[in-house]
């Protein structure tokens, strides 16, 4: 029955479903060529001395004694940590395997940063509404296509702390207004101790910020068109130098716009005319902070939270390496999320991808949430408080500061975290926003990534997609990850990821046998539809003619065409066609007169 199957790595999980199917297991005798690398730190040294632990040890179990029976046979399922354990291109058609080729284009971060740039021509779908804008710094080219999008950002966010400024200016005034009513003394004296505290800027710092506003949204809708770059007014290297020096002063709380309250009006306005065309207005906060990332490493190392644009410039012109590994990308950070607790979390959302074309993708119901270690700040960019990943936060205590409501493990399951939503009159959302915006992230996703793997059959692979929601509890995809960690680290993990295991079993297994068998808490997210080819009507050809093969050697040209004898060098061409000589002229009768047969010999 072809019931032979072989793991490589810690999973224990996938190997007592499969013996609880029949199912017998041939073990990995052999080191890989390639180390691997998963996702979490943990699980890479928990799997790798599992995998040798299972080898080298030798108990007399019936599992042992029937593996040695098969050592000699072809398993027809794999399961490794990573591709490059096995021959891929070695496996025969009917061999299954838990891995892809070629998935790097929506499996780094590097990758999936250039997917999302061609996603419009894939999709009607905007990747700026779900995924934050990332660009990658390999090239001069990029790294100015980054500062320019830093410094538009610097401009937005100087009209932003116009409109912030002067609503919270109303509340305090209001506050104080209220504290004074017996004291009118005391709201002059507030007023006049902020402004000695702080540094004035010109109102020029608006008026500028304004003018690169307006130019953006004239590039936005074409006006710049007949524009030439002579003509254009944009600003030197000096007076950005400045205008981003004044917005370092402005945003930390070093100096403040005396006349502000002048420009109220027309920052609104822009602002609203902004977040009309770019979806990402509301998280980019005022801070301009971006998460700078190695291009193809995981588990969140060497990740870091920067907001001076020199500094991110400096770090990777610091690196002179070329290997991939040194690649950096640079991803606005998202400033405005949503928190529980006053703590950042983020959603691992798992999905299973069994056929790329036509392509098939299976979304889990369930997911989990993980919980930074820290409260959240923006006034500082340590990655304990804004990396979620547990292979950081694992090396961090929790702070004591933190909200007690929080599990002690900083997991939750999405099921709690509906009741969490639930409690506060928000229960719909989950099924209304965050799911749904999900799925479709990951369909868009796929889609764009669909041409560049190796679509082998007989494949599929479980991936882990990250998202962060924003606290307009819209999610946004930070990344996908091959491999994802199975390793039970907490309770919750625990729980779901054998879960997630066994009912991956269920779909890449049971229904091939069975299409009605239980999928537990899989759903099929997208099938793509087939494509029928039209019949072909082509016509029934043939060839006609006479063939003429090359004369051996050159001949002196015959004047005298008195001859009988056929020409030497040609012969008929052979096939079902009619013959290129009529039949009535094939033979003549015996008295047919000389001058008639010299005639025919010339035919």
């Amino acid at each position: 029955e072809k019931k032979i199957f072989s793991i490589y790595g810690h999973y224990p999980v996938i190997r007592a479903v499969l013996r609880r199917k029949g199912w017998v297991e041939k073990k990995f005798h052999f080191v890989p060529k390639v180390i691997p690398h998963v996702e979490d730190e943990n699980s890479k040294g928990t799997e790798s001395k599992e995998s040798q632990k299972g080898t080298s040890e030798k108990t007399e179990d019936i599992h042992d004694v029937m593996s040695r029976l098969v050592n000699h046979e072809m398993p027809y399922f794999l399961w490794t940590i990573k591709r490059d354990v096995v021959d891929y291109h070695s496996l025969n058609c009917d061999q299954m395997l838990n891995h892809y080729g070629k998935t790097a284009s929506f499996t780094t971060k590097i990758g999936l940063c250039v997917s999302m740039r061609s996603l419009p021509w894939y999709v009607q779908a905007n990747p700026d509404s779900f995924f934050p804008r990332c660009y990658g710094l390999c090239t001069e080219s990029e790294k100015q296509e980054f500062l320019d999008d830093f410094r538009r950002t610097v401009a937005s966010s100087i009209l932003k702390w116009v409109v912030s400024h002067q609503n919270c200016k109303a509340k305090s005034r209001n506050r104080r207004e209220e504290a004074s009513d017996s004291d009118p003394s005391h709201r002059k004296d507030a007023e006049n101790s902020e402004a000695k505290m702080l540094t004035g800027l010109p109102g020029q710092l608006i008026d500028t910020a304004c003018k690169v506003c307006q130019a953006y949204l004239g590039q936005l809708e074409h006006e710049d068109i007949d524009i030439s770059e002579d003509t254009a007014e944009d600003l030197t290297e000096d007076e950005w130098n400045d205008l981003t020096q004044q917005y370092y002063s402005l945003v930390h709380g070093d100096a403040f716009i005396p006349n502000s309250r002048n420009y109220l009006s027309q920052c609104q306005a822009l602002l609203t005319r902004i977040t009309a065309v770019s979806p990402q207005t509301e998280i980019d906060g005022v801070r301009n902070i971006w998460i700078i990332k190695p291009a193809a490493k995981s588990r969140g190392r060497d990740i870091v939270c920067m907001d001076r644009v020199e500094e991110i410039l400096e770090l990777v012109a610091g690196d002179q390496l070329s290997t991939k590994d040194n690649r950096w990308v640079a991803q606005k950070y998202i400033e405005t999320p949503l928190l529980i607790y006053d703590t950042k979390f983020d959603i691992r959302q798992w999905f299973l991808v069994t056929d790329w074309n036509p392509l098939t993708i299976w979304f889990y119901k369930e997911s989990y949430l993980r919980f930074s270690t820290q409260r959240f700040s923006l006034d500082n960019l340590d990655s304990a408080i804004h990396l979620c990943n547990n292979s950081i936060q694992k090396h961090f205590k929790n702070a004591k500061d933190r909200s007690p409501l929080l599990p002690c493990h900083n997991m939750w399951t999405s099921t709690k975290f509906q009741e969490y939503l639930q409690r506060r009159g928000r229960g719909a959302l989950w099924s209304s926003v965050i799911y749904p915006s999900m799925k479709r992230a990951i369909t868009n996703t796929m889609k764009v990534a669909q041409d560049h793997v190796e679509a082998r059959k007989n494949s599929f692979e479980l991936y882990g997609a990250d998202f962060i929601l924003s606290r307009d509890f819209k999610p946004w995809l930070i990344e996908i990850n091959s491999s994802p960690t199975m390793h039970p680290s907490t309770p919750v993990t625990a729980q779901l990821c054998a879960q997630v295991q066994e009912d991956t079993i269920k779909v890449v297994v049971d229904r091939k046998l069975d299409r009605n068998c239980d999928i537990g808490n899989f759903e099929l997210l997208w099938r793509q539809p087939t494509v029928e080819l039209p019949p072909f009507n082509g016509s029934d050809l043939c060839v006609e003619g006479v063939g003429f093969k090359k004369a051996k050697k050159q001949t002196s040209p015959i004047s005298n065409f008195n001859f009988a004898v056929p020409l030497s060098g040609t012969q008929p061409l052979k096939g079902r066609c009619p013959p290129a000589v009529p039949d009535q002229a094939r033979g003549l009768p015996r008295a047919t007169p000389p001058q008639d047969l010299r005639l025919k010999d010339c035919k």
